[in-house]
């Protein structure tokens, strides 16, 4: 499903036999991984909005469940050319049945494919792409420093900044 340029899916596995601990090691691993620790955001798949694995059935299922901006194949292709990511994706689906490894593009599409489940209903908080979110937020900071500068004041008297300056406001 997607929702403006945002696309979702969701993947249910079946983890081995006897390697649910195993598994868990290797999410705590990813999740200590540059990129991937809470309060970073340089992933290596920059479309990605929120990726997150969840362990559930006493460790014998696994479903990972993302949104991303653009189409499920452009999304598959920076996947498999993001380089660490698909070392990641390797140490982690080498514990869930059917994942043979990563040959090719084609077979990591039969493997994603073989386990997606499309959502029953899908929404978003706020509109914008990834790129154009963190332009955003590179906008505010520039501008809360413009906001802070003590020779800005005359400058924002202008009425053309009003609107900006009420937003700020905030």
């Amino acid at each position: 499903m997607s929702v403006g340029p945002t696309s979702e899916f969701s993947l249910f596995f079946r983890v081995k036999p006897g390697e649910g601990a195993a598994l868990r090691g290797a999410l705590q691993d990813l999740q200590d991984t540059p990129g991937y620790r809470p309060g970073d955001y340089g992933m290596a798949i920059t479309s990605i909005h929120e990726a997150r694995f969840v362990l559930f059935d006493e460790d014998t299922r696994l479903a990972f469940i993302t949104s991303f901006d653009g189409p499920w194949d452009a999304y598959m292709e920076d996947f498999f050319t993001s380089g660490p990511t698909l070392g990641l994706f390797d140490v982690i689906f080498r514990h869930v049945e059917g994942y043979d490894g990563l040959p090719d593009l084609a077979a990591v599409r039969a493997f994603v494919l073989g386990a997606e489940v499309s959502a029953a209903a899908y929404a978003r908080n706020y509109g914008g792409t990834v790129k154009e979110i963190r332009k955003a937020q590179r906008v505010n900071q520039a501008f809360q420093q413009v906001l802070d500068h003590p020779q800005a004041a005359e400058a924002l008297q202008h009425p053309a900044l009003k609107p900006l300056l009420e937003e700020a406001a905030d």
